[in-house]
């Protein structure tokens, strides 16, 4: 159902059961697919594509220009998944030509009040934003993220999977999997083992994830501490994502227990 308030461009592509609430405005090239509902006041504007199931709330701004002074009209993307929340005053900007132009995000997220997403940003799939966070421009969320509310996040860093961040917290350096970090500018307190649990992770695995972390920062030479890490340790599945993203290509700093 659409409201007679609605204003919908000819062009735009909306899916036969798609609803569209009181005088929400989508733009001509916006693709929204089935049982996907669009609550009062919303903007849907640019190259924007949403899939199914998806739920956007009362005064939300998806796909109006970035926040970018370098951006100059360009034709760049965003691009949203299935059954996801999107709460009111949250804003999704797409991509720039400076970074690759698209924003990304995937399925069964929640975005709590007030939440931004900002150019070429990547978010994966199950992550929370709770209410006031925004993230910077080319940060990358990986799956199962949880970030507390009023925290932020820097421009091109890296949270890992399946971590949790705390409220009040400038998040500045990466953040490894399964980590759990929190204070003025995050620092990282172990690792997330309520979320390791809630994923059905056995004990065993648990420790052996346990042991690798207490080697890896014993202290601040994580390149010494990755090369002493066992053959062993290395090829498990958990602590090999770990060692993984440690070793990537960055733009920022590494969030470790000694961090200021």
């Amino acid at each position: 159902m659409i409201h007679q308030t609605a204003i919908i461009d000819p062009k735009a592509k909306l899916h036969s059961n798609v609803k569209v609430g009181p005088y929400s405005v989508i733009g001509a090239n916006v693709v929204i697919d089935e049982n996907s509902e669009i609550q009062s006041h919303v903007s849907i504007v640019g190259n924007t594509k949403i899939g199914k199931n998806n739920i956007i709330y009362p005064f939300a701004s998806i796909g109006n220009d970035p926040q970018d002074l370098k951006f100059q009209g360009e034709e760049t993307r965003l691009e949203i998944g299935n059954h996801n929340k999107i709460r009111e005053y949250v804003t999704i900007n797409p991509g720039t030509n400076g970074g690759g132009g698209i924003t990304k995000v995937g399925n069964n997220c929640l975005f709590m009040v007030s939440a931004h997403i900002a150019h070429d940003c990547f978010v994966g799939d199950n992550v929370i934003l709770a209410n006031n966070v925004p993230l910077g421009g080319h940060a990358h969320i990986e799956d199962n993220v949880i970030i507390g509310g009023n925290s932020a996040v820097q421009q091109f860093t890296r949270v890992g999977k399946s971590a949790m961040i705390g409220g009040m917290c400038g998040v500045v350096k990466d953040i490894i999997p399964y980590g759990i970090a929190h204070g003025n500018r995050s620092i990282l307190q172990g690792l997330n083992l309520i979320g390791l649990r809630r994923k059905k992770i056995p004990n065993q695995d648990i420790i052996i994830l346990s042991d690798a972390y207490k080697e890896i920062f014993k202290n601040e030479n994580l390149t010494e501490n990755l090369n002493n890490l066992s053959k062993e340790s290395k090829k498990h599945e958990l602590v090999s994502e770990i060692v993984s993203f440690l070793e990537k290509d960055k733009k920022r700093p590494i969030c470790t227990p000694f961090s200021k």
